[in-house]
């Protein structure tokens, strides 16, 4: 068990993530497309350095000053997954120089600025919406995927490189066999766009990007690109949905314990919302906002009481538990929390974290 811990560090198990890395790519190259991983999850040029290691040469990321810190690290094909702001140019511009990236747009307007304020070599993907209605032009609004081809084709700067979508909605679809249909149904509009024009692009790659999809569908259809980025971590939510299973999750709050209630049967932990987030998943009708761990050594196991995050304020964490775990447990020792949502607990947690 850790000990003198003075604070929460998030604890990153590198064997899990080698293997997550591992399975992710077999199972894109079996289908000879390319993976192309978020690195909104982990955002650490370390893990991003275990990608390379696995062959990875391009990388999706949320915006430029995410692409710029990992330029300096080496990397130089990025795709910028966010719909376009214009005042990212700038900055967008400057990378240009020292890599090859790609922009995301789903409208008219901003289009039309990138045509007339862009003097350097962007390529372009249309973001099209498959069914998450959060943004990207409908599938079917033929008219205004005309229109915006139109107008790439006014500067020379701009390539158009593809149709980018991603199926967020998996995240919510309740079942496999849900997430399986709506992987099924992206991939056949997308197919259909990509034979609609790729006698005019001959190029042109559909890019699709969620975990969920991509850890379950058993037999990935054939798009050109996929990108993932939670797989590396994977966490409670993952694991609920059916993505991964407790040995794949690969990351850890390591969280000091300040107090035990034995009247509740509850341990409160330094460590709360700006470390863990606020996402949660409802089991048994009851908020989860994290699973509690214990540790054997430097690695962890699932208590048989599955004691649960019932709770969290600032930096307080109140973790529901039984009379045996409140009885083991004592002010002072080391828990772990697996967080409901890695990505966000990696961010909140910056570089104060721990790889075993």
């Amino acid at each position: 068990m850790f000990t003198n811990l003075e604070k929460p560090v998030l604890l990153i198990d590198k064997s899990r993530c080698l293997n997550n890395i591992k399975r992710m790519l077999a199972k894109v190259d079996k289908e000879k497309s390319i993976l192309r991983p978020h690195f909104k999850t982990h955002n650490h040029a370390e893990v991003g350095n275990w990608f390379a290691q696995a062959g990875i040469k391009k990388i999706t990321v949320s915006n430029p000053f995410m692409a710029a810190y990992f330029v300096e690290n080496n990397w130089n094909d990025i795709t910028i997954a966010f719909p376009f702001n214009i005042n990212w140019l700038p900055l967008v511009s400057k990378l240009t120089e020292k890599a090859t990236l790609n922009v995301l747009v789903d409208n008219a307007d901003i289009l039309k600025d990138l045509i007339y304020k862009t003097c350097v070599n962007l390529g372009v993907f249309l973001k099209i919406n498959t069914g998450y209605n959060r943004t990207g032009v409908d599938y079917n609004d033929i008219k205004s995927i005309d229109n915006m081809l139109k107008l790439l084709n006014k500067n020379k700067h701009l390539s158009f490189k593809g149709f980018l979508t991603h199926a967020g909605h998996t995240y919510t679809a309740g079942s496999p066999k849900k997430i399986t249909a709506i992987y099924n149904h992206a991939f056949k509009v997308m197919n259909a766009l990509k034979n609609k024009y790729i006698g005019d692009y001959p190029e042109l790659v559909i890019s699709y990007g969620d975990t969920p999809s991509c850890s379950i569908v058993q037999t990935l259809n054939k798009f050109d690109e996929y990108r993932p980025g939670n797989f590396v971590f994977y966490d409670v939510m993952q694991k609920y949905i059916g993505s991964c299973t407790n040995n794949d999750i690969a990351v850890v709050l390591a969280c000091p314990v300040v107090s035990i209630n034995k009247q509740r049967n509850e341990i409160v932990v330094h460590g709360g919302a700006i470390h863990l987030s606020k996402d949660y998943i409802i089991k048994n009708d009851t908020p989860v906002f994290g699973e509690m761990v214990l540790f054997d050594g430097d690695k962890w196991f699932i208590h048989e009481g599955n004691a649960f995050v019932r709770s969290l304020s600032q930096e307080h964490g109140i973790i529901k538990g039984n009379e045996r775990l409140c009885r083991k447990i004592k002010p002072g020792h080391v828990v772990g929390i697996l967080p409901v949502h890695s990505c966000l607990s990696a961010f909140q947690m910056g570089y104060n974290y721990k790889i075993i």
